[in-house]
């Protein structure tokens, strides 16, 4: 009787690990775009192949090149937006390997640039991937990297099958926005002020802009699992920034700091992409283009039951917060604190 018992409430009552509904699913709601019209290579074009708008890029040493691994770069650059891919990772050893998908500015402004990071870091068998995500502002690949890490394992096996990984990148509407922010903060503190206040220091337009959510986020298979807040301008990535993806080795960092290298006697490494979405303000956009959401609010505010998909998330599959890491620096990093 007791192990019945235990059988019926085992189904009736749910498990706290069992993956929630975020309530939205920011994936269906933008389109697919066609990879060679999104998107270009970058570099390593012999490890890399497209099928039926299917991706599968390549690190491996046969070659004998230099440029082992492969990555690819869209052909515009973006202010904000909604950036995503159905990607599938390589099973067995992976020590060493960096998968990715990310915004950068790098080559427009090398040294001094701006990025934004999903990466998968490479494993030995029985040890899960980690998902790391991150933030550099003005200055990561100088010397003076400041990282902004969270990381994550997976509740699901993320060799298996694809599935949906995304980064909301949402700095600003307009120059117009930034100011009409000061007058949204003044609002707040004379509540006899009235919306129509705002719009003095808004275009029609730029409305929406101005009363976006500024912020990052990151989600996978639509559960947000990292929202990064835009505290100021010096800890935010403002500019323009490309979207890229890429297979490389980083066995002086990737796994267990560098504890396990990439050993090529298990080659190719391979990530796959599919399902590729990129939808926001490119940089050339007009100053109407207002900023995409990832939830039921058109400013891009979370919901309450994304925010409890999110400290679900949080609670059982963080392993690293730099913010919680008292080794680091954290004058650098005043958004920790603030």
């Amino acid at each position: 009787m007791a192990l019945l018992l235990s059988l019926f409430l085992l189904f009736i009552i749910p498990s706290s690990t069992a993956q929630p509904s975020p309530g939205y699913s920011p994936t269906s709601k933008f389109r697919t775009v066609n990879f060679y019209r999104g998107f270009r290579n970058l570099w390593g074009p012999q490890h890399q192949t497209v099928e039926q708008n299917a991706l599968t890029i390549w690190l491996d040493r046969n070659t004998g090149l230099s440029q082992q691994g492969s990555g690819f770069k869209s052909k515009v650059p973006f202010r904000s937006g909604y950036f995503g891919s159905s990607i599938k990772l390589q099973p067995g050893y992976t020590a060493g390997v960096i998968t990715a998908f990310y915004l950068s500015n790098n080559e427009a402004h090398p040294g001094y640039h701006d990025e934004v990071d999903i990466e998968f870091l490479g494993t030995t068998p029985g040890k899960p991937y980690t998902l790391q995500t991150n933030v550099y502002i003005r200055g990561s690949g100088d010397g003076k990297i400041i990282g902004r890490e969270m990381k994550f394992h997976l509740w699901f096996d993320p060799t298996a099958n694809f599935h949906n990984y995304a980064i909301l990148w949402s700095p600003k509407g307009d120059h117009v926005s930034e100011v009409s922010h000061s007058r949204t903060d003044q609002l707040r503190k004379n509540p006899s002020g009235s919306v129509s206040i705002v719009l003095n220091w808004c275009t029609f337009y730029t409305y929406l802009s101005c009363l976006a959510i500024k912020d990052t986020k990151f989600f996978v298979d639509d559960i947000p699992i990292r929202r990064y807040p835009r505290k100021s301008v010096n800890t935010f990535p403002l500019r323009p920034m490309w979207l890229y993806g890429s297979i490389w080795d980083a066995s002086s960092w990737a796994t267990e700091d560098g504890r396990y290298k990439a050993n090529y006697q298990y080659q190719p490494f391979v990530g796959r992409y599919t399902n590729f979405k990129a939808s926001g303000c490119s940089a050339y956009a007009p100053a109407y283009c207002h900023p995409v959401s990832a939830s039921p609010f058109r400013s891009g505010g979370l919901s309450k039951q994304q925010y409890a998909a999110m400290r679900w998330a949080q609670t059982h599959y963080l392993v690293y917060n730099y913010c919680r890491d008292y080794k680091r620096d954290h004058s650098v990093t005043p958004e920790c604190w603030k």
